[in-house]
């Protein structure tokens, strides 16, 4: 599992990576991403010190940036006692200084002889198991519907002779027509054996110019119009006549097939997505049921009846550089500058040591025990959050990818357009060019959750994957303000902690 500190340090290495390691990181980042460049990554640590007051009525020396980071810790000891209590309060309590809280990483691995690990892996089993009941009943209508993909394709190639043919212009019509009558010659007509058109213009009856005339012939009403002896006009009367009515029976019969398969592919297809709704809660539970914490801790003895839990959240609230400047923090340009959003960013982190106890009377279980807690502050701007959730999401569903590996992006969308195509849903192609949430194609609403952007997405978002654009000269100050903020808000929260839980604690950061 990635560590955020050293992502974050990857995602924005100007201001909270070493500066000796930001070129490298950097480098690391355009190549491999940020998580491989988190492996290299080493957080910005100093020793300055700066009272939060006087720090935000300086602005313009950017105090933030001189110390980025504040980081704070509580370790809590109490068997009897659970983390719940301990999570809630602060999960509540962050509620206000903070306007969003979203939980990052939620992990836990039972020791292999405990109660508990029998229990959660038989829940996990049974999430596998409907995964894979599913998932084979996926497999099995998809296979369908590739089936009745390329057989409307071939019911679309045999009926355009019939388009043709009955369409408005001249040229078109009789190259249909041509085409209709070879059909008819190889595979109707041909069944005749020696009463054949071809057997009997090749053979010994000596029709030699049959073919030719029936090809030529458009009517029956034009073969006495033609140069030809009565008894090939008789033959070709009969055989013309025949000809066109197998047109209109035969136009007849592949129409209604063609519609019946479109509308078999219709129920298949609404299938095939009802199904993949079906699995989707299954397949998350049954990743979240893993137990990814490391299990070479030597904490965890196997025999032991111990748990580990690893639980981070992210705390935001977003800085208002106009807050300042109307507090004469900040010059009055500030209210006009076109800048990224910043937020004021708490990340708290539980490494939990407990004794899982299954509560009397009930399914479920209590957890006592020692709790490590960590606070850190950061400022983060909009672009940082989101390539932070989306690393954080992609490492943590990393086993989940590879159930996909074999299915591209680019085969799933030509399924999607062949679907499209046949079905000739202009109504739906609108929907999916305005929202592509919607899509038909049921592995994404399947993996909607892994999130798949799609390549020709008209709204063409600045592309973060290869770093992100640093601040500019007055993104620094908003930053440095927000930093200072965040700052403050960690501390108050720690102390806040543990001054309602009976501990120690003092009023100023600065003084032990």
């Amino acid at each position: 599992m990635v560590n955020i500190h050293k992502l974050i340090a990857a995602i924005s290495p100007d201001i909270y990576c070493k500066p000796e390691k930001r070129k490298e990181v950097k480098e690391i980042v355009k190549k491999e991403g940020y998580i491989k460049a988190a492996e290299k990554a080493e957080n910005f640590k100093t020793e300055v010190i700066f009272d939060y007051d006087e720090a935000k009525k300086d602005a313009l020396s950017k105090w933030g940036l001189k110390a980025p980071i504040e980081q704070h810790e509580i370790i809590y000891d109490s068997p009897s006692e659970g983390l719940e209590p301990v999570y809630f309060w602060l999960l509540d309590f962050l509620q206000g200084p903070f306007k969003e809280v979203d939980k990052l990483i939620d992990n836990f691995v039972s020791s292999p002889g405990s109660g508990h690990f029998s229990e959660m892996q038989g829940k996990a089993t049974q999430m596998q198991q409907e995964v894979s009941r599913n998932m084979g009943t996926i497999n099995a209508i998809l296979k369908t519907v590739l089936q009745i993909v390329y057989d409307l394709k071939e019911f679309k190639i045999r009926l355009e002779p019939y388009n043709f043919y009955r369409s408005g212009d001249a040229k078109k019509k009789y190259t249909g027509l041509l085409s209709l009558k070879q059909i008819w010659l190889d595979n109707v007509d041909a069944k005749k054996g020696r009463g054949s058109i071809h057997a009997m213009a090749t053979g010994e009856l000596d029709f030699v110019t049959l073919r030719d005339a029936f090809m030529v012939a458009e009517s029956v009403s034009k073969i006495d119009d033609i140069d030809l002896n009565d008894r090939v006009k008789r033959i070709l009367k009969q055989r013309i006549d025949e000809f066109l009515r197998w047109i209109d029976e035969s136009e007849s019969s592949l129409r209604q097939r063609f519609e019946i398969e479109k509308n078999y592919l219709k129920s298949q297809v609404n299938s095939l997505k009802l199904t993949t709704r079906w699995v989707k809660p299954y397949l998350k539970a049954a990743q979240k049921l893993e137990q990814k914490h490391d299990s070479m801790q030597a904490a965890l003895v196997t025999t032991f009846n111990t748990i580990l839990l690893n639980l981070v959240i992210l705390a935001k609230s977003p800085y208002n550089p106009e807050d300042d400047v109307n507090e004469e923090l900040l010059p009055e340009v500030f209210k006009k500058v076109k800048a990224r959003k910043y937020y004021s960013i708490l990340i708290v982190e539980f490494d939990f040591r407990g004794i899982p106890q299954r509560v009397p009377q009930s399914q479920h279980w209590g957890f006592g025990g020692r709790v490590n807690i960590k606070f850190t502050s950061y400022s983060l701007n909009e672009q940082e959050i989101k390539v932070l959730k989306e690393e954080l999401e992609k490492d943590d569903m990393g086993d989940v990818m590879q159930l996909i590996q074999g299915v591209t992006d680019d085969s799933l969308d030509q399924i999607k357009k062949d679907i499209d195509d046949i079905l000739d849903d202009k109504k739906k192609l609108a929907e999916q060019e305005e929202e592509k949430s919607k899509d038909i194609n049921p592995f994404s609403a399947l993996f909607s959750f892994l999130k798949f952007k799609d390549k020709k997405d008209k709204d063409k978002k600045e592309d973060l994957s290869k770093g992100i654009k640093p601040d500019n000269r007055y993104e620094e100050i908003i930053r440095s303000q927000a930093i200072i903020s965040a700052r403050e808000k960690c501390f108050t929260t720690f102390h806040t902690y543990k001054k309602a839980h009976g501990m120690p604690s003092h009023q100023d950061p600065f003084k032990a």
